[in-house]
């Protein structure tokens, strides 16, 4: 059973390195317009056997119930490894044989990403990463099993994921994809976002932002 698995945090808590640019509302409007963009995409994917959505918030729980995926509803916020690890410990046990993680900030994410990902038919014991546009962080993580190795979400990912792989005796192949790799977390990442100009939820709300406008204008 191949399982998509998407961590999201509380949108009112969200964003936090955009705290001097955006205000708490604006920061709250781009996290539901990045997951709706993803929440296309994973909705036009044909390949997860089933979807299944961790967060602590009541708002995005219903929003993943109403799109008809399964939810681990967590009492309170954790980190996004111990998310993914004890979701993918439990995801396993029900039958799941690879696990891929994305994120909810990436809203670049075509339904075809997800199928390419998913189709390469993964075997055990082996696990791919999709590195984010700087080449440090893990923007995607496909596993089989599941819990092959630990999660490291956070600075400097890519490669501690690529340790953690190598202690379990775990083979990793690293794939690019310029979708996958545009998170957006700073100021940088929204402009080379907005330059881009595509067809999405996102993309219509940043031009609204007066930090977008008066970097364009200027």
């Amino acid at each position: 059973m191949k399982v998509v698995l998407i961590p999201v945090k509380n949108p009112n808590n969200a964003k936090q390195r955009l705290t001097s640019q955006l205000s708490p509302d604006q920061r709250r409007n781009l996290v539901w317009a990045m997951l709706q963009d993803v929440t296309r995409s994973v909705c036009q994917s044909t390949t997860p056997d089933r979807v299944v959505v961790v967060s602590s918030s009541e708002s995005v729980i219903h929003h993943a119930i109403h799109h008809g995926w399964d939810v681990i509803q967590e009492t309170e916020q954790v980190s996004e490894s111990e998310s993914v690890d004890s979701s993918a410990q439990l995801l396993q046990s029900q039958g799941a044989s690879a696990l891929l993680r994305l994120p909810a900030d990436i809203p670049l994410l075509q339904a075809k990403d997800i199928d390419s990902l998913l189709n390469l038919e993964l075997q055990p014991g082996s696990a791919i990463l999709v590195p984010s546009h700087d080449q440090t962080g893990t923007n995607a993580l496909l596993r089989n099993p599941p819990g092959a190795f630990p999660s490291r979400f956070g600075e400097n990912s890519l490669s501690l994921h690529q340790k953690e792989a190598g202690e379990k005796g775990v083979q990793c192949t690293i794939i690019q994809n310029p979708r996958i790799a545009l998170d957006l977390d700073e100021l940088p990442d929204l402009l080379r976002f907005h330059s881009l100009k595509s067809q999405t939820q996102t993309a219509e709300l940043l031009e609204q932002f007066d930090c977008i406008q008066e970097t364009s204008l200027g």
